[in-house]
């Protein structure tokens, strides 16, 4: 088996900072996130270091893993957040996200990597994964919405976002 592998790059019309604190808010995930069923910090290691629990649930499908979590935000211009399985049905457990500043709002990188050791589950898991993280990538984007009103930049175009 070989690990699944997505990187998504959006611009997102709210600032950096926001976007950042949405994402880094683990326990409010099954508020929004489509497959989420729980969430919690189990224990902080450091002040930007963080334990994290996060149950999912798809068809028959329930799992629970638990990533180390380092939010990077000391510098406003290389927000970003890292996470690395360390408990749960994952071989391997990987995430990344990036918000940098731009002119449209805030370019978001996103970039995931995982292997279930389950090999149904990655089989399954893989026929679908394109498509739920483009609905996980628009569920943070409804969110910040919904948490912050009208975006406080203008809607980016497809001219405006290849720049």
């Amino acid at each position: 088996m070989t690990a699944t592998r997505h990187a998504e790059r959006k611009i997102i019309a709210f600032a950096p900072r926001q976007l950042f604190d949405l994402v880094a808010d683990v326990p409010r995930y099954p508020e929004f996130l489509p497959w989420c069923t729980a969430a919690r910090v189990r224990r902080h290691e450091a002040p930007n270091v963080e334990i994290d629990e996060v149950a999912i649930g798809f068809g028959p499908f329930r799992e629970t893993f638990v990533s180390r979590v380092v939010l990077a935000s000391e510098n406003p211009n290389e927000l970003r957040i890292d996470t690395v399985g360390i408990e749960g049905p994952f071989r391997v457990l990987s995430s990344r996200w990036t918000f940098q500043p731009h002119d449209g709002g805030t370019m978001i990188d996103f970039s995931l990597e995982f292997e279930f050791r389950s090999r149904l589950l990655q089989h399954t898991v893989r026929m679908l994964f394109a498509e739920a993280v483009k609905r996980m990538v628009a569920a943070f984007e409804a969110r910040a919405g919904q948490l912050y009103g009208k975006p406080n930049a203008p809607p980016v175009t497809p001219a405006t976002q290849a720049r």
